[in-house]
């Protein structure tokens, strides 16, 4: 009989990846490329509705404007009609999933059962204070205390 392993579910983790400076590039693709950059979207993957999703919210953002899933969905099912991409993923299950994930990557965040980029800050902002010096620096310690144990 074999041996069963247990699976190792993490506490957290992180995907980063480096691509060419952003330059000449359409709002919505400097966006896809943030997604793929954070580890929202992977490459090559053609299911990319978390791009238009914080597309959406990134605009709402510029007018301080907080937006239930619903317009969030109608949003995006707009936005994907007016640049002819494939509706794919615009259920609302799906779109409330990937708002949980911008919600669990400190990006978004939900307040009276609306949503918004966290409290509307800059996402350089975020990215630094939340992502790179909260969630990042703990796994990479946590990564250090591995390495550490094994002297």
């Amino acid at each position: 009989m074999p041996k069963t392993i247990s699976k190792e579910i993490p506490l957290a983790e992180v995907t980063l990846r480096r691509y060419e400076r952003p330059s000449k590039l359409s709002e919505r693709e400097l966006v896809r490329k943030l997604c793929l950059s954070i580890g929202l979207l992977q490459p090559g993957d053609s299911r990319d509705i978390i791009v238009d999703i914080l597309h959406v919210l990134i605009k709402a953002k510029r007018q301080k404007k907080e937006l239930s899933s619903d317009e969030i969905e109608k949003q995006v099912i707009n936005a994907r009609k007016k640049q002819k991409l494939p509706l794919h993923g615009i259920a609302s299950s799906n779109i409330r999933r990937q708002l949980k994930r911008l919600r669990n990557l400190f990006i978004a965040e939900k307040v009276k059962n609306k949503y918004r980029i966290n409290e509307f800050e800059e996402l350089g902002t975020i990215f630094e204070e939340k992502i790179n010096k909260f969630y990042v620096s703990s796994i990479v310690d946590r990564v250090k205390d591995y390495f550490d144990a094994l002297k």
